[in-house]
């Protein structure tokens, strides 16, 4: 069995889903990891499309804590809140469809 496929099969349910019956802010993000790590990245866009920024956003951030970019808690405070921002958008508009 690949861990791709462990992974379809231990999905967890999301609390937020459970108990108040709408999707919270992070639902999809499962299912588009599952989709990125096949390589179908348009599929893991639609699933959760602020997935990329999160990943993109850890590695900034690993890089920073090993290298000490000059200016790189200025660019993680600005990135982080343009995530933050989609995060919402995303929301918004899935409590919307």
């Amino acid at each position: 069995e690949t861990l791709i496929s462990w992974l379809e099969s231990h999905q967890l349910s999301c609390f937020f889903v459970n108990v108040f019956g709408i999707a919270c802010p992070g639902c999809g993000t499962q299912t588009a990891f599952i989709f990125l790590l096949k390589g179908e990245l348009l599929q893991s866009f639609q699933a959760y499309p602020p997935l990329m920024l999160f990943i993109f956003l850890f590695i900034f951030l690993i890089l920073h804590l090993m290298f000490k970019f000059k200016s790189g808690g200025i660019i993680l405070k600005y990135y982080f809140l343009a995530t933050a921002s989609v995060v919402l958008i995303n929301f918004i508009y899935r409590l919307s469809t």
